[in-house]
């Protein structure tokens, strides 16, 4: 496995997204989903992954043509997948740029095995000034890469549960989190770390927003929970 190698999910089906994020995280990847090609898009235009995996069938644009357009401007390999299991689908997805193949239903293990087979094959270049992914958040910018924040060139201090909160958040801007997963994610299992969450979001907001009580980056989406949508 990669150390530290970071995915996006793409697939329509909630339970499927969050089955495989579970998983993957488990098996030591940074794990980021999106519902459809319309976030993909949104998600990929601000964060650089090592590797994409993608659903065919999708409402909208579907994985294939998200495929093919991808390939105009990244080599970030693909891995797709689908409920379609004829040779003329597997060549329609490979030919579009995808880098394998993965027929549904299929066991997490052989899903695990492929991705480690993709990511051995990816060759490591090493940049002499490497690209570091920050997200802005007014005159507060963080650095997902090293979890450090900044006010302008003050550091700003962050204990080690915001620390973990602000890499939860990070790597799925503008996707609200649910507080029962923000305490999976923290390493929580009860309400009670529920109700913690709460305590380290009003926290994070003094030190991100201009006005905490009117948040503007760390907004409450009502009934889902928290979310994280920088400039």
């Amino acid at each position: 496995m990669v150390p530290d190698a970071h995915l996006l999910i793409v697939d329509d089906d909630e339970r499927i997204r969050g089955l495989l994020q579970k998983f993957l995280i488990r098996n030591g990847f940074l794990v980021s989903v999106a519902r459809d090609a319309s976030q993909a898009r949104k998600i990929l235009g601000g964060l650089e992954f090592d590797l994409i995996v993608m659903d065919v069938m999708m409402p909208g644009e579907d994985g294939v043509t998200l495929t093919r357009d991808l390939r105009k401007r990244l080599a970030t390999p693909i891995l797709l997948l689908t409920a379609r299991g004829e040779t003329a689908n597997r060549i329609e997805g490979l030919e579009a740029g995808a880098d394998d193949y993965l027929v549904k239903p299929f066991e997490p293990k052989e899903l695990l095995l492929r991705i480690n087979a993709i990511l051995r094959r990816v060759p490591v270049v090493k940049p002499a000034e490497p690209v570091r992914q920050i997200l802005h958040l007014g005159a507060v910018r963080y650095d997902l890469d090293r979890g450090e924040m900044w006010r302008g060139d003050v550091p700003v201090r962050l204990t080690a549960t915001e620390a973990q909160l602000m890499r939860v958040f990070a790597a799925q801007p503008g996707m609200a989190l649910s507080r029962e997963r923000l305490v999976a994610e923290t390493g929580g299992e009860d309400a009670a770390q529920e109700r913690a969450v709460d305590v380290q979001i009003t926290r994070l907001r003094r030190k991100i927003e201009d006005d905490p009580k009117v948040p503007r980056y760390l907004q409450t989406v009502r009934g889902e929970g928290y979310m994280l949508q920088p400039d």
